[in-house]
């Protein structure tokens, strides 16, 4: 997501968002481990959209 689409979420929606992004990426770091992931880059992706959803929600907070 873009941090445009992410500013416009409640404090309750990323924080549901940032578990959600964790739940997908546990969920792809075991496909990789078993090898049964194909797109090795959503792993990164993923990270960033976890830091990128905690930055604005840490944002909203202060």
């Amino acid at each position: 997501m873009k941090a445009k689409e992410l500013r416009e979420l409640s404090v309750a929606e990323l924080e549901k968002k940032v578990s959600e992004l964790n739940q997908e990426l546990f969920n792809l770091r075991f496909q990789l481990h078993t090898g049964h992931l194909e797109n090795t880059a959503r792993i990164g992706q993923v990270r960033k959209d976890i830091a990128r959803t905690r930055t604005i929600l840490r944002e909203k907070q202060a």
